[in-house]
């Protein structure tokens, strides 16, 4: 379905694998960058979206409309109140869903370019070989899937002597890293509406799932969430930082203080 995508993931993947040295999880953590760089204006747009509705929180006007009309008999009253205030403020509640929306193929396509890379059976070899369009094809295949203490074609599990079971570190760094990144999109007042609420469910249930797929599936794919997790979270600070004044702003703004 995804194959328009698929392909190209792959060949870039073994691209920047055979200028790495050959290492498969640089690869993937450097073409997680040059993906976060290319959809970098949407995640901007995102995390826009998330400060305005985070600011919104506070806003007197916000708050004494939740007064106004608490209760369930006023929930519609409520909505068209908020559609209002949002218009007013230039606020578009679904902005932030673009790119989550854009991250479903993209994701789905880095999970089957990560398998199809470590292909393993003498027949995913050959469709591999006959997908890439490098030159040296030959000359890489097969890919060599180990990263530090892992195998990047399988779930990953660090095996410590002396305790019984391998421990899922990138699981857990997945879901420690999904959870920072959700609730920096969560409005961190404590509003009652039934958006906010949902927000707040979601900000516990995604780190729990994602760290599911990273658990079950090959651990590539959790090194990607992580690499991109740090990313984004990196850029929410970085976008948070006041912007220098320029002496024509700061000039202006001491105009219009007298």
């Amino acid at each position: 379905m995804f194959d328009f995508i698929i392909i190209p993931f792959t060949n870039a993947l073994v691209f920047i694998y055979s200028l790495l040295g050959e290492n498969f999880g640089l690869a993937i953590i450097v073409f997680t960058i040059l993906v976060r760089v290319v959809t970098y204006p949407f995640n901007a747009q995102q995390m826009k979206s998330a400060r305005a509705m985070q600011e919104l929180q506070t806003n007197p006007k916000y708050k004494a409309m939740q007064e106004k009309y608490k209760g369930k008999e006023n929930r519609e009253k409520l909505a068209q109140e908020q559609m209002k205030l949002y218009q007013e403020m230039g606020i578009n509640p679904l902005a932030g869903c673009l790119p989550t929306i854009i991250q479903i193929p993209l994701l789905i396509s880095m999970y089957w370019a990560i398998t199809r890379a470590l292909a393993a059976t003498p027949l995913q070899l050959l469709d591999l070989a006959k997908g890439i369009s490098l030159d040296n094809a030959a000359n890489l295949v097969p890919l060599n899937s180990h990263f530090l203490w892992m195998d990047l074609g399988q779930p990953e599990r660090l095996f410590i002597p002396g305790i019984p079971i391998g421990i899922p570190v990138l699981a857990l760094l997945v879901m420690v890293t999904s959870y920072f990144q959700s609730k920096m999109m969560t409005p961190t007042t404590g509003s009652n509406d039934q958006a906010a609420g949902m927000g707040r469910m979601m900000s516990l249930y995604i780190p729990i799932l994602m760290a599911y797929i990273s658990y079950i599936y090959a651990a590539g794919l959790a090194l990607y969430f992580v690499t991109s997790n740090i990313l984004s979270i990196a850029q929410y600070y970085i976008s948070k930082r006041p912007k220098p004044q320029t002496p024509a702003a700061l000039g202006a703004k001491a105009q219009g203080a007298k």
